[in-house]
């Protein structure tokens, strides 16, 4: 083999090399900088991609995945002059490579400090207690604040979040303090409010149970007289019932009448309080005489008009002995 063989096969070779340097590949979530004799020219996607040997070259590789940002503790001085240690975690993405690439140096670095200068910015504005019970407000304050800082360079800050906010122990103790007194204040306020409400409900139920008390005593007042309106009109009809009987000569009627007196008169009798023993006769035969008696004095009225003779005084003499006379048997 001569020497124009060997230069021809070295040619050859030199340009499956170069052409070789030529052919990149991108990784997925990747993104190359083309750069032409130092100057940026073109951005290159996953994949196979051909450049321009020797002309061309790799300029910087990005990440374009999302990436965490851990923010280191930080001291912050709060609105009220209180002191606190915040640290947070930021999550970005790289949109434009190009930017990113060439528009700010140690990319990580200036989103870091950018962070944590807004994470101070945005706490130092707010009271301690708005700072430990808002913390999703300030979230979103520094999430607003930090994306359109970093807008310029390509960059997408999809979250920040605080991790942690860590007052001075002192200062816990006596926001504990705090706590308590407020705990027992409003404990002492709700049992006041309730001791007051039980009052109230007590007196409500006495003043409901004195209103339907009032009530019942009405109707019971008002259902008496209806009874007595009641009694009082059967009496009176049943006496005149009586009274046309006996106009119309019914011995039967006035028997009837002046017997249920006088039975009502003995029960009457026999349950009085102030009575304890009773001597009276109690014999159905004397019950019996004594309505024949009244019958016959009825009878006697409507027989003649005149007044019984057992209503007439009677003048009786003494008998001493046997009777004796022309009706003595």
């Amino acid at each position: 083999m001569g020497g124009m063989d060997i230069a021809v096969i070295a040619f050859v070779v030199f340009v499956v090399l170069v052409l070789l340097t030529g052919i990149k590949t991108v990784p997925q979530g990747y993104r190359y900088t083309i750069e032409r004799f130092g100057r940026y020219i073109r951005t290159i996607e996953p994949g196979l991609n051909i450049i321009i040997p020797v002309f061309d070259r790799i300029g910087a590789k990005m990440n374009v995945m999302e990436q965490v940002l851990d923010v280191p503790t930080q001291e912050v001085i709060t609105k009220d002059n209180a002191s606190v240690s915040a640290d947070a975690v930021a999550f970005y993405q790289v949109l434009n490579a190009a930017q990113a690439a060439y528009q700010v140096a140690n990319l990580e670095n200036a989103l870091l400090n950018l962070t944590m200068t807004n994470i101070r910015s945005v706490m130092g504005s707010m009271d301690l207690d708005e700072l430990l019970s808002n913390r999703d407000t300030i979230n979103d304050r520094l999430l607003r604040v930090v994306d359109e800082a970093a807008n310029p360079w390509g960059i997408k800050i999809t979250r920040v979040e605080i991790k942690d906010i860590a007052p001075p122990t002192d200062l816990v103790e006596a926001m504990a303090r705090q706590m308590k007194a407020e705990r027992e204040k409003r404990a002492q306020v709700l049992e006041a409010e309730g001791a007051r409400n039980a009052q109230i409900l007590r007196a409500e139920g006495a003043k409901q149970s004195a209103i339907l008390q009032a009530e019942g005593q009405r109707e019971a007042a008002y259902r008496e007289a209806e009874a007595r309106e009641r009694l009082a009109e059967a009496e009176a009809k049943a006496t005149r019932m009586v009274s046309e009987a006996i106009a119309a000569g019914d011995v039967q009627a006035i028997n009837y009448f002046v017997a249920q007196k006088y039975t009502e008169a003995l029960a009457s009798i026999g349950t009085a309080n102030n009575q304890k023993i009773v001597l009276m006769p109690m014999e159905a035969a004397s019950l019996i005489g004594t309505l024949g008696g009244i019958g016959a004095i009825a009878r006697e009225v409507f027989a003649d008009g005149q007044p019984p003779a057992a209503s007439r005084p009677r003048v009786s003499t003494p008998r001493t002995g046997p009777a004796s006379g022309p009706d003595t048997p």
